[in-house]
């Protein structure tokens, strides 16, 4: 039984952290371009296209975009079940997510760094890397935490649908055959998880600030 405590454990740890690196590396990206786009007239209807799906995508409860993913995740991964299959989901429901605090963070960038960086010339590249990445660095940090922490309840949620790790787990063992004790294992190591995450998170966003 150890073992196989110590393997959901682990299974929910690669789970969030995968599909955190993905959605982060995604997202982020997708995130300045919906702030691009939203200054542009050029662009503006390319943006109400971009914020629409964000907004579909964000408002998709995680289980039922997990069993719409279905068909498309069997194609991608070869199996609908594990923790490599939920990586997928977690990651396509999380990019959205990631978008759109990413995009309220560079909302927040002041208008006079803004106005100061198109006055000096600044590219498309060059205002992105020097202005808007490090103006936020400190806010894209929590949002990072808080994209984290809430992949730790969909990894939970994931376990109804055969993703492995400690929502899985808990459903075997508590549900179906009545042992609570397992539950209050996994239910301590989530809420552990989480506020190591909080933690570890608003340290370093603190220590970018100063």
């Amino acid at each position: 039984m150890a073992g196989e405590i110590l393997k959901a454990t682990f299974e929910t740890l690669y789970m969030i952290l995968v599909s955190g690196f993905l959605a982060t590396l995604f997202g982020i990206p997708l995130g300045v371009a919906l702030f691009l786009l939203s200054r542009s007239k050029k662009w503006r209807r390319l943006y109400i296209v971009f914020d629409l799906l964000v907004n579909v995508f964000r408002s998709i409860p995680f289980i039922i975009l997990v069993l719409l993913l279905i068909p498309v995740t069997k194609n991608v991964m070869g199996t609908i079940i594990g923790p490599n299959a939920a990586i997928f989901n977690l990651t396509i429901a999380a990019i959205p997510f990631m978008a759109r605090l990413s995009e309220n963070s560079f909302n927040g960038v002041p208008r006079g760094i803004i106005d100061s960086s198109d006055s000096m010339g600044l590219n498309r590249w060059q205002f992105i890397f020097r202005v808007l990445i490090p103006e936020t660095l400190p806010e894209q940090i929590g949002n990072i935490t808080v994209l984290l922490i809430n992949l730790v309840t969909y990894t939970a949620i994931a376990g109804a649908v055969g993703a492995g790790g400690l929502g899985q787990l808990a459903i075997n063992y508590g549900y179906y055959r009545f042992q609570w004790d397992v539950v209050l294992y996994a239910v301590i190591v989530l809420v552990s998880i989480s506020q190591v995450l909080q933690f570890t998170g608003g340290r370093l966003s603190r220590l970018l600030r100063r």
